[in-house]
């Protein structure tokens, strides 16, 4: 198939709210054809600027547990002297409006701790129901629930998180590309002090190369106690 004609079947497909799956599985191609031409499509969206509205914006409760947030920002989260256990894990998701009828909704897992933006969904587009259930979704396995958020600070969340990530030498999920331009422009500079108390700490996720990280984090800031890390539990925590 002509790829000019691949991707314009692509940018429909993608406006009828299809994932990347239900496309190649229409276009009858691989699914690692159709990724390359969605990232193409989101940066023609940063590119001319013409993002929708924000509908609402949500964060977990406890984002800011262990993060230092300067206080000029006004931000301020309710939980956040409380031991929540999610191991610096913060999610976040952002709806914009998408046309006379629809929802466009981007949803993002970042570990503020130490690896940055570990997961990354949409644009999907829906309603508000659609917009219920993922937000639902994405907050389940936090204790105290979500809050809305305004934009700004997803914004020094995520992309501020992504830097400090950056400098400790971890790149953001391959996904981030396509979710990005639904944040909106980032000037740089966030108004958050990364690391819990202001040093890496990291906590393995299930799809994790513990080793590698550790790694990682020995040649960029060299070794405990200059980072401190979770191999299963808080017992063999180090340090």
């Amino acid at each position: 198939m002509d790829t000019s004609r691949l991707l314009d079947d692509v940018r429909t497909l993608r406006g009828q709210g299809q994932s990347p799956k239900q496309i190649a599985r229409a276009l009858g191609v691989a699914p690692s054809v159709v990724a390359p031409l969605i990232r193409a499509i989101a940066a023609e969206t940063r590119s001319d600027g013409e993002l929708g509205e924000v509908m609402g914006c949500w964060i977990n409760s406890g984002w800011s547990f262990g993060l230092t947030v300067d206080p000029a920002s006004g931000w301020t989260d309710e939980t956040a002297e409380e031991d929540i256990t999610t191991g610096g894990l913060v999610s976040v998701v952002v709806a914009r409006k998408h046309g006379w009828d629809k929802l466009s909704i981007c949803g993002y897992l970042v570990d503020v701790y130490c690896l940055g933006v570990k997961n990354a969904y949409g644009p999907e587009l829906g309603d508000e129901r659609d917009l219920r259930k993922l937000r639902e979704e994405s907050f389940a396995s936090y204790e105290t629930g979500y809050v809305p958020a305004p934009v700004e600070l997803a914004r020094h969340v995520i992309f501020g998180a992504v830097d400090y990530a950056s400098g400790l030498g971890f790149e953001p999920h391959p996904d981030f590309a396509e979710a990005v331009a639904h944040l909106g422009e980032w000037d740089g500079g966030s108004a958050i002090t990364f690391g819990k108390d202001g040093k890496p700490f990291y906590v393995p996720g299930p799809y994790d190369n513990p080793r590698a990280v550790i790694k990682t984090l020995e040649k960029t800031v060299g070794p405990p106690p200059n980072f401190d890390y979770v191999l299963t539990g808080p017992e063999e925590t180090n340090g």
